[in-house]
């Protein structure tokens, strides 16, 4: 049995929220993994492998579930067909129909965002460009601009970033190179990359992993960085860069710590902002991504639930407007993939896709209200229209033509979008509309361009006739995004926004259009990543903000439109779930240090010490005082001291106050729930150097597990389990609380961990498990190197609310 300690907590405040359907589904078997196919084609899987995983309306993690064995790192796109595509890395996908290879970038095709079929990969053997051969390809960032899907991808046997182009999501794939030069100029791995386009037209890459992340400009072609490069952000650990842009922030998301380690994986995903895509970034409590210190602002962790180490992200934005976190996890119950012929001495994590809906609380973006990964059905993501649709159908019934040149309207085809409408131009504005009206607060959207130089393409809401009509038009003549509100026959103003000079009109673009209670916002973008290259916000008279068809528009020559369509607004979650707090003070587990004596050296002590005193340690003025020691706590290596006592039975919360200024490498002072040298679970103020620093260190919050990898023979103990929290202080606050989920040799230890810098704003670790069979103990440990002091303020345990 396997639950988030406050899972039921946060299910009562979900379904009071709307946020999960009050009925649920049984999940079915899943489906058998499709038959393997040969490595040089694509497998054959069904669009209907999941049918039956979830009801009508929901949907359950994994999303790949009997597609794929595994898909890490995904990223996911719509592409101008109508159909949702996500990527991923070089894994071995089909393992468990007896293929014993990988496939170079697997590709997936959606309908829904929730059940997906194989579509492909990227590079087959026998199309593998030769200058990365030899390499596996890692963790793809895929993007559409200039008429062109673009996918990058980490080379990391070359410690760099290719590219390669096609004209449809799946291909045929054209390799451009590498895109960093050599080397690249930003001291990390050379992997990881995203690109980000601005509204000024510029592009930008970002990469780096273990452990600074980097930012430069692109050329015009987006095949090679050709700005100065400039680091953005470090941290131990630190990779899988994604950036959007929302509300006047640049948002850099990141994940920390490590990905692939199977069940001692502590991935989790992180956010900062900034209003320059060049930094600095800062996480929630104003500290610079690049200061020398863990960070805050976490967005997903691990909840206890079935799913561990969630990590590197892309988003998906569905017709509602809703935006879904795409990411991968790792299931605690099958967390390895067999070993297999070519990487014979290397174990592979398994790590699904996992989708969940992003929310953006006060200004920072948090999965599902920080309830984390879902497990179970869930409110699946819109994707159909409430009024509009494409032209897939290759006929214009249920669409009717109004305005000038309405026998214009025709339709024409081609090999990405499939059939659109287009307008054969002619004066005044034509309108080609909806049957079935949208709703008032919507989000509509159009795939638009403008082929002709005078010409004009709209995507129109609020449609009532001619005279009556609410039009976002791309208009090539004055080079811009130009909104218009009509009402009885007169527009109430333009609002005029330039698009960049590079801004290609001959390729699709997206047009955006969000009402809600009278206040419209219109995004151009690319490819709908939230990275458009125009914006506007005006607020509508109430004769405009209404009920009406959606459509679109033509004026002049070239206008062609496809995938037009509104849905209803989403409605935003505004408040977060609650984090643990603390009741009711235990005096009986808990301790202020006032006795003048050291604890575990007076007859009577509710605390003991193993391996111990340690040396110089002593009680001084209500605190315990104890200096760093050359000892260790890490795998065989059991030489350090550690102070414990007893916890409670039940549910508790146990927090220590700890001035702590350590200034060499490895140096922690802090907090354990202990079972044995073997198995614990241990907060800790802790300095560690960068893999790729040149000798920079990190103070960071650091939240460790160890106990037996159980899927190895005989079981063997890992301690290189760590989450990174919140930013370190010289006085700083550690909590761990503690749940046990069932009992016995089924039962299971889950613990989650906090930091603060004031014993106020506390920063909310992911949470880690171990096998419940065995009693934890509070312990204190100060240790790894000589030279530092802690001096603990007190240890005070509560019950958890």
């Amino acid at each position: 049995m396997r639950r988030t300690w406050t899972r039921t907590a946060l299910l009562l405040c979900a379904l009071l929220a709307g946020l999960l359907p009050l009925s649920s589904a049984t999940a079915a078997d899943p489906a058998p993994a499709p038959d393997p196919a040969p490595a040089t084609a694509a497998a054959p899987a069904s669009a209907s492998a999941q049918e039956g995983s979830a009801a009508p309306g929901t949907y359950a993690n994994p999303v790949t579930e009997g597609v794929v064995d595994t898909f890490p790192d995904p990223v996911t796109i719509r592409g101008k067909d109508g159909y949702w595509y996500s990527y991923g890395t070089m894994n071995p996908v089909f393992q468990s129909g007896g293929e014993q290879s990988e496939r170079m970038l697997p590709i997936l095709r959606s309908a829904d965002l929730a059940t997906w079929e194989y579509a492909g990969e990227v590079f087959t053997p026998a199309t593998q460009p030769d200058w990365h051969r030899g390499s596996r390809l890692w963790a793809p960032d895929i993007r559409y601009n200039d008429g062109r899907y673009t996918l990058y991808y980490s080379v990391p046997g070359r410690d760099t970033v290719g590219a390669a182009t096609a004209p449809t999501p799946t291909g045929p794939w054209t390799d451009t190179g590498t895109v960093l030069p050599t080397p690249s100029g930003c001291p990390t791995g050379g992997i990881d990359q995203a690109q980000f386009t601005d509204r000024d037209g510029k592009t930008y890459l970002y990469w780096g992993s273990y452990d600074i992340l980097c930012v430069a400009e692109m050329n015009a072609e987006r095949t090679r960085i050709t700005g100065e490069v400039t680091q953005v952000a470090q941290g131990r650990r630190m990779e899988g860069a994604f950036v959007v842009r929302r509300d006047g922030y640049y948002y850099l998301f990141y994940s920390d710590a490590g990905c692939c380690d199977g069940a001692y994986s502590g991935y989790q995903v992180k956010a900062g902002r900034s209003t320059s895509p060049t930094g600095p970034f800062r996480d929630d409590e104003g500290v610079d991504l690049m200061a020398p210190t863990s960070k805050g602002a976490i967005v997903l962790g691990a909840n206890g639930n079935r799913w561990i180490g969630p990590g590197h992200n892309g988003l998906a934005t569905d017709l509602a407007g809703q935006d879904w976190m795409m990411y991968h996890g790792i299931p605690a119950d099958n967390p390895d993939l067999d070993r297999f012929p070519d990487l014979p001495d290397r174990q592979l994590t398994r790590r699904p896709m996992l989708m969940d809906r992003l929310d953006w609380i006060d200004g920072w973006p948090v999965v599902r209200a920080g309830a984390g990964p879902s497990e179970g059905p869930q409110r699946a993501p819109v994707t159909d229209w409430d009024a509009g649709g494409t032209f897939a159908s290759g006929s214009l019934d249920g669409w009717r033509a109004e305005g000038a040149g309405t026998g214009g309207w025709s339709l024409a085809d081609d090999a990405d979008s499939g059939p659109y409408a287009t307008h054969g131009g002619g004066p005044g504005a034509a309108f080609l509309v909806s049957d079935e009206a949208a709703p008032r607060d919507l989000r509509a959207e159009a795939d638009l361009r403008v082929a002709a130089a005078d010409g004009a393409a709209g995507l129109t809401v609020a449609y009532r006739d001619p005279r009556n009509h609410t039009t976002a038009w791309l208009d090539r003549d004055r080079g811009a995004l130009v909104t218009d509100v009509v009402v009885r026959g007169r527009s109430l103003g333009e609002q005029v926004t330039p698009l960049p000079a590079s801004y290609d009109w001959d390729s699709w673009h997206n047009v955006t259009v969000e009402i809600r209670r009278g206040r419209m916002s219109v995004e151009v973008s690319g490819d709908r990543l939230r990275d458009a290259v125009a914006a506007q916000e005006r607020r509508l008279p109430g004769a405009a903000a209404r009920s009406g068809a959606v459509g679109t528009a033509a004026r002049g020559g070239g206008a062609a439109a496809d995938n037009v369509g509104a849905a209803r607004l989403y409605e935003p979650v505004t408040e977060r779930v609650p984090e643990p707090a603390t009741g009711r003070l235990l005096p009986g587990h808990s301790d202020e240090f006032a006795s003048g004596t050291v604890p575990g050296t007076e007859p009577g002590s509710p605390w003991q010490w193993l391996r111990g005193p340690a040396p110089g340690v002593t009680a001084d003025g209500g605190d315990l005082v104890w200096p760093t020691q050359n000892g260790e706590l890490h795998l065989g290596t059991n030489t350090a001291s550690v102070l414990l006592r007893d916890a409670p039975e039940g549910d508790y919360t146990v927090t220590t106050k700890v001035a702590f200024d350590p200034d060499q490498p490895n140096q922690q002072a802090g907090l354990l729930l202990y079972a044995d040298d073997d198995k614990y679970f241990k907060v800790t103020h802790s300095v560690l150097p960068l893999n790729r620093g040149g000798g920079t260190v990190l103070d960071v919050s650091e939240f460790t597990k160890e106990g037996e990898r159980p899927t190895t023979s005989p079981p063997t103990p890992v301690a290189n389990a760590p989450m990174f929290g919140g930013p370190t202080a010289d006085t700083m606050w550690l909590r761990l609380s503690y749940h046990q989920d069932g009992r016995g040799d089924d039962g299971e230890h889950e613990v989650r961990a906090a930091t603060s810098r004031d014993g106020r704003t506390w920063v909310h670790n992911g949470v880690w498990t171990l096998p419940g069979d065995e009693r934890l103990r509070i312990g204190l440990v100060s240790m790894n190197k000589e030279g530092a002091v802690a001096k603990f303020d007190y240890v005070r345990t509560h019950r958890t609310r």
